[in-house]
């Protein structure tokens, strides 16, 4: 029987040249042969398939690295782009060319993110309907020349519109890259890589605070052409990560539900020859088989009453848990150097100093914490973190607005206060995209990533902006805590509603559509 075939012996070879040819690990019946099997599912296209835990089963190796580096990346491309807009913020504003003002930085920034909104729902459908491995590489694209031609910007109207397409590349690759991590990570390694990855945003930030503290320097190239220069960068990382990408396989799990079960198989089976150096023994009855339905496509109005009616609980918990982060991030870490320069008076070419510490607490909280999401479970540490996240702006928000604190000392309660937030932020994230059967999960990281950004991200650095603007500490003060109060509401709602989640499969968690008894 093609289901109860012996173990795969592995040919030497790197995993990019998938076998085609391979024996597929289909049981139409309790006795069928190849032929046999393709037959059925060309009739009635159903498939029996352990697929889904053949992966969970295996350890972790140099190909989960692998994925993990070449599609985690996009993290580390995401913080350098954030970054450099908030570091580079006094440069523009010094310009001679630009003459920006915050509230065009404002702008400016609220562009990035509604492009990023924007470019989330639409390759979201796309990575949903024609694969994720093919968007890898258009989202790719997008950022990359869109990137390059913000260094060419010549004024407000260009700068903004540059900015929101790099916007677009990014929120296109966060649907594809967070839907094919969790669909190749084995179950028990799922939550801690999700956050390492997501945490991995703030690698890239002190790659821009370090490329701005260098090229914003006045005695080594100035700031009109640094900052052009600073966002030449991005572009450069980028080409790296084309080449990074070029080996990285389909999601199986897609492929089989979408009519291509043979390469579904033929993947996992050198996915497991790299891995464990043979094909796994699935007659022995250790892997549990599920019977789908294969489907070309998920049409739109399934997916609407997936998301907002089968599942309008765990739909609640994703928006709020992406519009609180999205507001408490993004509202502050825009305005992050404006909150240097006008209220400490630290220089434009010295905020990258300031930066680095704040990176690292950033990238400490996953790192640390990220582990106790996959063994004290999901909710716990999703409340847990929320909410200290919460407490801490408010503490800090309040010492700030009668003056008690130093430039240092404000840096300091940022370090503290997103070692909490960054884990809690890459829970959300984490949530959406483990929580939803696979036909509709990058659309449904798409969508509560952008109605959360939205809602929370495209307002908050504006408001901010304009609260900055004021001059008064008060007003920020006021900022400070409506984010403080979006987290410890979040906090809540997670306690009340959230999944625990950690340690099952994907389709343990949300039954595939396509799932048939």
């Amino acid at each position: 029987m093609i289901g109860s075939t012996p173990s795969t012996l592995c040919e030497p070879g790197p995993l990019p040249l998938i076998r085609h040819n391979n024996a597929m690990e289909l049981q139409q019946s309790p006795a069928l042969n190849y032929e046999s099997a393709i037959s059925a599912v060309a009739t009635d296209r159903v498939v029996e398939t352990s697929i889904p835990s053949r992966l969970d089963a295996l350890p972790w190796s140099g190909f989960h690295t692998r994925v993990v580096l070449a599609l985690g990346i996009t993290w580390i491309l995401d913080g350098l782009e954030v970054t450099l807009a908030g570091a580079l913020s006094g440069a523009l504003k010094q310009s001679p060319s630009l003459h920006f003002s915050n509230l065009d930085l404002g702008i400016a920034n609220s562009a990035y993110l509604a492009g990023a909104v924007l470019g989330a729902l639409g390759f979201g459908w796309l990575t949903d309907r024609i694969g994720r491995k093919k968007l890898f590489f258009i989202t790719l694209a997008l950022y990359l020349s869109a990137t390059a031609a913000t260094a060419l910007s010549w004024d407000v109207a260009s700068y903004a519109l540059f900015r929101f397409l790099t916007g677009a590349g990014i929120g296109g690759e966060y649907t594809a890259i967070n839907s094919t991590i969790q669909e190749l990570v084995p179950a028990r390694y799922r939550g801690w890589t999700d956050l390492i990855i997501n945490g991995s945003f703030w690698i890239g930030a002190a790659m821009g605070a370090v490329a701005a503290i260098v090229l914003l320097d006045p005695a080594v190239i100035g700031p009109d052409i640094g900052w052009r220069l600073a966002y030449l960068i991005g572009a450069t990382v980028g080409l790296v990560v084309l080449l990074m990408r070029m080996w990285i396989p389909e999601s199986p799990r897609w492929l089989m539900i979408h009519s291509r079960p043979d390469l579904a198989h033929a993947i996992v089976d050198e996915i497991e020859c790299s891995v464990i150096g043979q094909g796994q023994d699935t007659s022995d009855g250790r892997f549990a088989k599920i019977r789908l339905k294969m489907r070309d496509h998920t049409p739109i109005p399934e997916v609407v009453h997936t998301l907002f009616s089968a599942y309008r609980q765990r739909a609640l918990v994703g928006l709020v848990l992406m519009s609180a982060q999205a507001f408490f991030y993004n509202a502050i870490f825009f305005t992050f150097a404006l909150v240097l320069t006008d209220f400490y008076g630290i220089s434009a070419d010295h905020v990258g100093w300031y930066l680095l510490p704040f990176a690292a607490g950033n990238f400490l909280g996953p790192l640390l914490l990220g582990r106790l999401f996959d063994t004290l479970g999901r909710r716990t540490m999703i409340v847990f973190t929320y909410g200290v996240s919460g407490l801490l702006l408010a503490l800090s928000g309040y010492l700030f607005s009668i003056g008690a604190l130093s430039a240092q000392g404000q840096t300091v309660a940022w370090m503290v206060i997103f070692f909490f937030a960054s884990p809690a932020a890459s829970a959300a994230y984490l949530t959406v995209s483990e929580n939803f059967p696979l036909e509709v999960r990058a659309l449904a990281i798409a969508v509560f990533y952008a109605v959360g950004t939205g809602i929370g991200g495209v307002i908050g650095p504006a408001l901010f902006g304009a609260l900055i603007d004021t001059g008064s500490r008060t007003s920020v003060f006021a900022g400070y805590l409506l984010g403080a109060f979006l987290m410890i509401a979040a906090a809540i709602v997670a306690w009340r509603y959230a999944v625990s989640a950690e340690r099952k499969s994907l389709e343990q968690i949300a039954r595939p559509l396509a799932f048939m008894e």
